[in-house]
């Protein structure tokens, strides 16, 4: 029996990557290109009124990037696997790929034929990882899921961690703690890369997501 082939979105804002990638995919029998996109904006338009069984999307593009778009596409209650096919070797970006919903991480250097087998994993029901970044992930299980079982932070940083819960300023924390606002600075920014964290937001997130602070 000859299965029906796998209908492909590809989402990439740089067109000449985007034609060539579809004219490649065109070439296997195993799958049918059902539509393309520039951004996430378009991508979400498309999947509104066209059956899509694997998305394939950059990560960085205008308007609606990928992350955010697979975040709102996972928000919407579609299943469909999603793969990032990008250029970016970034753990952050990796890992708020994965974060945000998306089944797979590919780098664009991967050839055809590995490509293919990714996308008829991803149709399938599994996951799939360039081996370039396959090292970030191995180091995170390495340090077990409680990587923050002890605290990262010091004493004053954990303090100033819990003024920020708070919505605290940096001048509310300086006049609290009669330090430097500069110093208290400096403290926030030890505190964001310890917890890889990009804003205060997100630090305050991860310490309580995992057990830092309550």
């Amino acid at each position: 029996m000859t299965m029906d082939p796998i209908r492909l979105l590809v989402v990439d804002d740089h067109s000449l990557f985007r034609q060539g990638l579809i004219n490649i995919l065109m070439n296997m029998p195993e799958f049918i290109i059902v539509g393309e996109a520039a951004n996430g904006v378009e991508a979400l338009k498309m999947l509104e009124k066209t059956e899509v069984d694997v998305m394939l999307m950059d990560i960085n593009m205008p308007q609606m990037d990928g992350i955010e778009t697979i975040a709102e596409i996972r928000e919407r209650g579609y299943k469909l696997p999603v793969f990032m096919l990008t250029i970016s070797k970034s753990d952050k970006d990796l890992f708020k790929a994965i974060k945000a919903g998306a089944d797979g991480y590919i780098l664009k250097n991967i050839e055809p034929e590995d490509l293919k087998l990714a996308i008829l994993r991803g149709y399938n029901g599994q996951g799939f990882l360039s081996p370039e970044m396959t090292s970030s992930v191995l180091n995170v299980i390495s340090k077990g899921k409680n990587q923050y079982q002890k605290s990262p932070l010091t004493e004053r940083e954990l303090q100033i961690l819990n003024y920020l819960r708070k919505g605290w300023t940096t001048a509310d924390i300086s006049s609290e703690l009669v330090i430097s606002e500069n110093t208290v600075k400096t403290h926030i920014r030890h505190i964001l890369e310890k917890l890889n964290a990009s804003n205060r937001t997100e630090a305050v997130s991860i310490a309580i997501q995992n057990g830092i602070i309550s």
